[in-house]
């Protein structure tokens, strides 16, 4: 656990400098400085380069999650593993490329009208492709090394602050439309690039690989688990990706971008716990391997109270300046107020589920993850088929919460059934309750002329009335630690 808090509260600082850059770029900069087509079109690029890169991954991710640990030997370079998994995703991207370019015309077709703008830049996905597959070899493959702090510093900062500077360039005339979004496709690409680098300076890429350590059966358990990886990666990038590439299919790439953006908003809630997730990840799988089961059971549920805490805060905060959020964006955005909403309430539920995906794609059941991401896959498919044109962007965003709540009561069920991990209490009734308190305590305010006031004086009563409760009831352990230990120091410090 304390390598999990650590990483996590570093991660978290990098995690908040790059939600501050993000939000004033994709929040603030992005619905003025660039149409909504244009937002559409980076939402697009990204989401295609995302969905395919998985694919070429061919699940290999994994499997260094799940195998590493018996692979981990500095002195012996960790037999060559980090080189052939570079060969399996050389051998995926050249895969996806084709699949890629073989969809192609349909692509083509099927937005030459309403997606005309994509058409126009499509050259840049099989870069993207490129760059996103091998970002994500190298950061799993640090995060296995026990380092999860780089990767969030490249992708959550570094990345947001290169494409601030690519729009100010473009709002200041030094650069066109068409600079600006290569730049934007360059910013994505430089953290693979860096994160390459300094690997290689700390001598973990090796170029040798050791035959006599990848033995038929371990090659054989390789194939079977990166298999039910490309279908949990699939799955995994479907809650983020898919409703944007059906929202451009039925309703344009101009809602996109509308759907892109206040989405935006809502994924405020998930990015305190990514840095968690990821040092979690190679814990928990030497857990497994050392048979650990009590280690596992206190990661779960300190990460589904925590996350909780985290979450509902966030999403409190978001809903209580929603009418303010509007007044920040052009008109034509306020189409997505309730999509907010509901990603928000989707989002609230995977983080209460905490760590639980990892536990169960770490374990020997890592196939029934699979199936149930697959599962949870033509859900959410299915259910944006029903909802978009019914709805239209809320459409997607009530087919996303129903596809999660589904799939994490699943999960949740599978847990308890096999390993008896049952994290929730009273607790996290009483968590609701007092987030409920602080929101209306905030809504019963009145309304400020001025809307930065406004945000200013509701978000601080939420904090407050929130932070305040919290403490007392001793909601988290965690976070009472954290309180007393400043405390004392600022007691310390006051004598």
């Amino acid at each position: 656990m304390g390598i999990i808090q650590k990483q996590s509260i570093t991660g978290t600082i990098y995690s908040g400098l790059g939600v501050v850059i993000g939000f004033v770029t994709t929040a603030l900069l992005f619905p003025r400085f660039l149409t909504t087509d244009e937002i559409g079109l980076l939402k697009l690029l990204v989401s295609f380069s995302v969905i395919f890169a998985q694919f070429g991954s061919l699940g290999f991710q994994s499997a260094i999650n799940r195998l590493f640990p018996y692979f981990r030997n500095k002195e012996k370079n960790h037999s060559g593993f980090i080189a052939f998994a570079f060969l399996v995703s050389l051998a995926g991207f050249i895969l996806s490329s084709a699949a890629f370019e073989i969809y192609k015309p349909v692509l083509i077709r099927n937005n030459i009208e309403n997606s005309a703008l994509l058409i126009e830049y499509i050259y840049l996905i099989i870069p993207l492709i490129f760059a996103t597959l091998f970002f994500n070899l190298f950061d799993t493959y640090n995060k296995v090394l026990y380092d999860t702090v780089l990767g969030t510093f490249l992708k959550e900062f570094l990345q947001r602050l290169l494409i601030f500077a690519s729009l100010l360039l473009y709002y200041f005339n030094s650069i066109d439309l068409q600079s600006f979004v290569i730049a934007y496709a360059v910013s994505l690409s430089v953290p693979t690039i860096v994160l390459l680098l300094v690997l290689m300076v700390r001598g973990e890429i090796g170029f040798t690989i050791k035959k006599e350590a990848f033995t038929k059966d371990i090659i054989r358990e390789m194939s079977v688990i990166s298999l039910f990886g490309v279908i949990a990666g699939l799955g995994g990038l479907a809650i983020v990706h898919i409703d944007s590439l059906m929202v451009n299919k039925f309703l344009g790439i101009s809602m996109t971008g509308i759907y892109a953006t206040t989405f935006f908003f809502a994924t405020l809630i998930l990015i305190p716990s990514r840095p968690l997730l990821k040092i979690s990840t190679p814990i928990i799988a030497e857990s497994w391997k050392a048979n650990d089961l009590d280690n596992i059971k206190l990661v779960y549920s300190k990460s589904c109270i925590n996350q909780s805490v985290i979450g509902i805060l966030v999403f409190i905060g978001l809903w209580a300046n929603i009418d303010n959020i509007f007044l920040i964006l052009p008109k034509e955005f306020e189409a997505g107020k309730y999509v907010i909403l509901f990603i928000g309430i989707a989002n609230i539920i995977e983080m209460a589920s905490g760590v639980s995906g990892i536990i169960l794609s770490t374990s020997v059941y890592y196939r029934y993850s699979s199936i149930l991401i697959f599962f949870f896959l033509l859900f959410i498919i299915g259910l944006n088929y029903i909802f978009i044109p019914l709805f239209g962007l809320v459409g997607a965003a009530i087919a996303t919460t129903l596809a999660k709540i589904l799939y994490m009561g699943l999960r949740f069920i599978f847990l308890q059934h096999h390993y008896k991990m049952q994290p929730y209490n009273f607790k996290f009734i009483l968590l609701i309750i007092i987030g409920l308190l602080a929101y209306y305590g905030a809504y019963a305010l009145p309304v400020f002329k001025n809307y930065i006031l406004d945000i200013f004086i509701r978000s601080s009563v939420v904090l407050v009335i929130y932070s305040i409760l919290i403490i007392v009831f001793r909601i988290s352990e965690d976070i009472n630690k954290i309180y007393s230990t400043l405390f004392k120091k600022y007691v310390s410090r006051g004598n």
